[in-house]
């Protein structure tokens, strides 16, 4: 278990805690098609799609007072959409959402920092994350969170803007 502060923590995402980061992630994507700004397809969503993740280790939660607050997917590869690059030198981020009750950054800002710290912890060289190129917005906080853009890449129908973070 990894404190942040008194009353909110970071973990790793259990069995039972599937449903709610199913919960969280649905809420961002409905939220974001609303705006007009649609970012994952809900059947990527579904606990059932959530469950392999959650127990092969990659989910990790935010709690504040014993609530989820948001989630984030961690990976030490990335085959999918970094395929190119050396294999040991970077973590992924993925899947970052926050409840609409939590947003403003400061969760988004802490579960970026604390997989920035987890990186260095296996001697990562960069942290890396990445979105769809046509996303401007998404595009400009992951710079406001210290990200430098890297490059674009086609990965099946989705043209991805991908970013990394050089870690000290």
């Amino acid at each position: 278990m990894s404190m942040v502060s008194n009353s909110t923590q970071i973990r790793q995402a259990t069995p039972q805690d599937v449903d709610c980061v199913s919960g969280v992630l649905v809420g961002a994507a409905d939220w974001l098609r609303e705006q007009g700004i649609p970012m994952w397809r809900a059947d990527e969503l579904s606990p059932d799609r959530v469950t392999a993740d959650v127990l092969r280790g990659d989910f990790f939660v935010a709690e504040i007072g014993g609530e989820i607050a948001g989630t984030v997917k961690f990976q030490l590869q990335d085959k999918l959409f970094w395929p190119d690059v050396p294999a040991d030198e970077a973590a992924f981020v993925h899947r970052l959402a926050v409840r609409r009750s939590n947003a403003g950054g400061h969760i988004s800002g802490m579960l970026l920092r604390w997989a920035a710290d987890r990186a260095r912890s296996y001697q990562r060289q960069f942290l890396r994350i990445d979105c769809e190129a046509g996303r401007p917005r998404l595009r400009a906080v992951y710079e406001r969170f210290g990200f430098r853009y890297h490059s674009d890449r086609q990965v099946g129908p989705y043209l991805v803007a991908r970013y990394e973070q050089e870690l000290q």
